[in-house]
């Protein structure tokens, strides 16, 4: 019974520590993720707005081009499918976010599943037919095991990204769609919902689509932007289609990222919980059989004395 009670302590011991250390990991988590829900809801801002200026100058392209062909006026300019680059599909690639560590609960199996099912929907999981772009340890390790065609790794994104992070992979990303390694490029990660709900996100970056003008109201626009455009819509698209994609790909990391952080937080939060629990349940195990101990050595006692007599 002794070494019985030794052992239930050890265990109580244990545990304590372990759950001091989860609740100490959910409290740092839980500071990252105030830091990057801040950050994330101002660049929200900024790329609504980036959207919609580039959804004016596309439609404003489209009005444009829709009088030129009526009025059978001369156009040298570049056609709208030219210049955000449309071509027929041969290949597809996906950028997945996921983290590079572990102790964030689902977070990385939802992205992976939900990616799986997304390719097998999409392609029946023929490997000849996409590409995978890895943004975090989690999912490159996952796909390169699988020997599917990973294309690009980035692992060591910061817990608050930083804008610079992101510039290299789309760097990368825009050169390899020129080149035609891909013909169209979509960006699946966990989108930041609140603390405990995440939604799995595809976002579509390259080509960019005519759909992007469908928000716009035409009837504001007239026959003219609303803009005041130098030197031309076309050049001013070709400068802001790559910051465009440079948005759109950090703000969906962004929203990875917070995430991930609200994932972390509440997996540690549930181990800590789980460790209070596992306390309580051998706290209790431990008084009974302690009383159980008591209980018996009162009555050798007790059965030693009355021998005496």
């Amino acid at each position: 019974m002794a070494e019985s009670l030794m052992d239930i302590k050890r265990r109580i011991a244990s545990t304590k520590k372990t759950g001091q250390i989860t609740h100490a990991m959910q409290m740092v988590s839980g500071a990252k993720l105030t830091q990057i829900e801040k950050q994330s809801n101002v660049y929200q801002l900024y790329e609504q707005k980036l959207k919609e200026t580039m959804g004016h100058l596309v439609a404003s392209k489209i009005i444009s081009q829709y009088r030129d062909n009526n009025t059978e006026s001369s156009n040298d300019s570049m056609s709208l499918d030219h210049l955000l680059k449309n071509r027929p599909i041969k290949k597809t690639a996906y950028i997945v976010v996921t983290s590079d560590r572990g102790l964030v609960g689902s977070y990385n199996s939802t992205i992976i599943k939900a990616t799986m099912d997304l390719l097998r929907k999409n392609h029946q999981n023929d490997k000849s037919k996409f590409s995978i772009i890895a943004v975090g340890g989690t999912g490159a390790d996952f796909f390169k095991k699988r020997n599917y065609d990973v294309a690009y790794e980035y692992r060591g994104v910061e817990d608050v990204p930083q804008f610079k992070t992101i510039q290299k992979l789309v760097k990368t990303c825009v050169e390899m769609f020129d080149t035609g390694v891909f013909d169209q490029l979509y960006i699946c990660h966990n989108h930041h919902v609140n603390s405990l709900t995440s939604t799995f996100t595809v976002d579509k970056l390259l080509p960019i689509s005519r759909d992007i003008a469908d928000e716009v109201d035409f009837k504001k626009i007239g026959n003219t932007s609303s803009y005041i455009v130098d030197p031309s819509i076309e050049v001013v698209l070709q400068k802001l289609v790559p910051q465009y994609i440079e948005s759109v790909v950090f703000g969906s990391i962004l929203d990875a990222k917070t995430a991930e952080h609200a994932a972390s937080m509440t997996a540690m939060r549930t181990a800590t919980d789980n460790a209070d629990d596992l306390i309580s349940s051998l706290s209790l195990k431990y008084n009974r059989a302690r009383q159980e101990q008591i209980t018996t050595e009162i009555t050798e006692i007790i059965g030693g004395a009355s021998a005496l007599e």
